[in-house]
């Protein structure tokens, strides 16, 4: 069971009651690492839904400064066969989680980051508009960190607290607002494990 006094006393610190992140959209607790792809939210649109995701690259490769380089239209697509693959897409995510559970942020999650493509949750179309794309650091198939379940818990609740329309259920994988395109978190992200840390980090938040 994940410890509830490592929660609370991350909890209580300034920053994580939701002010700032409706004001700016920063997590305290991230490096800022800003990412040119990017827009507006449509007119209207509610922040209701959050997505997780898996990236790795290499492929299967950890810890380089690639994904913020591939984030931020800096890659250098002759580094690596698979970069060639890759190369003129101009994609982003609102954060990153590393493999040691530290957060990188490139979009403000006010604004709408290009991570789901085409989507969609429970007959809604066009998930960028109204969600959040958070990016593990992994692949369908190497298990993720208890560091990294630990921050994905943390900044969730956070997220959950300033939107509160993201509710449990509201938030999935990308496969599935894009089955048979996507298939990332995977079958190594034990969802039902998540749950459970999330649970804690929410209980943590009441009783501070």
């Amino acid at each position: 069971m994940p410890d509830s006094d490592v929660f609370s006393e991350r909890l209580s610190t300034p920053g994580t009651d939701g002010t700032s992140l409706l004001k700016t959209g920063r997590v305290p607790s991230a490096h800022w690492c800003p990412s040119p792809n990017f827009g507006p939210r449509p007119d209207g649109a509610n922040i209701s839904l959050l997505v997780v995701h898996n990236i790795s690259l290499p492929p299967g490769q950890f810890g380089g400064p690639e994904i913020e380089e591939f984030f931020c239209n800096r890659l250098d697509h002759s580094a690596h066969p698979y970069f060639q693959t890759i190369a003129g897409i101009q994609v982003s995510a609102h954060l990153l989680i590393r493999r040691d559970g530290s957060l990188v942020q490139f979009v403000s999650l006010l604004d709408r980051a290009w991570h789901a493509g085409r989507s969609c949750f429970a007959g809604q179309e066009e998930c960028n508009d109204f969600s959040i794309g958070i990016e593990l650091e992994g692949t369908d198939e190497i298990p993720y960190t208890p560091e990294q379940y630990r921050a994905l818990a943390e900044v969730t609740e956070l997220i959950m607290f300033a939107w509160p329309d993201i509710t449990s259920d509201r938030i999935t994988g990308h496969c599935d607002i894009a089955p048979g395109r996507k298939s990332d978190p995977g079958p190594s992200f034990d969802w039902a494990y998540f749950r459970e840390v999330l649970r804690t980090a929410r209980s943590s938040r009441r009783s501070v």
